[in-house]
């Protein structure tokens, strides 16, 4: 093997779903594409980086996809969506949602990466309130918050920006949302700093 050959890191997970799993098969396969020596970098965002050969990566895709594995792009993309660790009960907890939401929003390209979280209930397992976006699944709507800061001294939670929206309104205020950042925002310019700077009620008109 070519050891000079330049290598891609991936970000995986084993899909969305109530907490952080991967099954023996995924883990499997993923050490099928490490050597001796490699190690598997475990993120905050229930996502593990994995570097491949660039002239594999394709191939590593689409062996991860056999078992159920995701993969997203690492950088400046919207991170795949964080939800809870603990719960379970799909349907009441509103995961076909937070599936559908992630394959709307993960993998686009914004000046800065963007950190999305969804919990299925006011406990907030999946912490929607310290991230760039958050969603949290209350009785039979969902309310959406933006502008979390999980770290630093000037950390803090978002603020609530809309209230028990159906699926659909979710979908499209926070597709909108994101589709005003990557547009507006500056090069690496944080979500929080943005909002301070693009100002909270103009994204409330610009998503009305």
């Amino acid at each position: 093997m070519d050891h000079k050959e330049k290598k891609v890191k991936l970000a995986v997970n084993g899909g969305i779903s109530f907490g952080a799993k991967l099954n023996a098969k995924q883990l499997t396969v993923i050490a099928e594409y490490m050597n001796d020596g490699d190690e598997l970098e475990l993120t905050t965002f229930q996502q593990l980086y994995i570097e491949v050969l660039e002239t594999k990566v394709e191939l590593v895709k689409e062996k991860f996809k056999e078992v159920g594995l995701s993969c997203y792009p690492v950088g400046n993309y919207v991170k795949s969506l964080r939800t809870c660790n603990f719960c379970k009960g799909e349907e009441e907890e509103g995961m076909p949602v937070a599936i559908e939401l992630n394959k709307r929003i993960a993998r686009k390209e914004v000046p800065f990466t963007l950190r999305p979280a969804y919990t299925g209930c006011p406990v907030g397992c999946g912490e929607p309130l310290v991230n760039d976006i958050g969603v949290m699944k209350v009785r039979d709507g969902y309310d959406l918050y933006i502008g979390g800061k999980a770290k630093g001294k000037d950390a803090k939670t978002g603020t609530l920006l809309m209230e028990q929206l159906t699926p659909e309104q979710l979908y499209d205020a926070v597709e909108k949302i994101i589709t005003i950042y990557a547009e507006q925002g500056k090069k690496r310019e944080p979500f929080f700093k943005f909002i301070n700077r693009y100002g909270l009620e103009n994204i409330k008109e610009s998503i009305a």
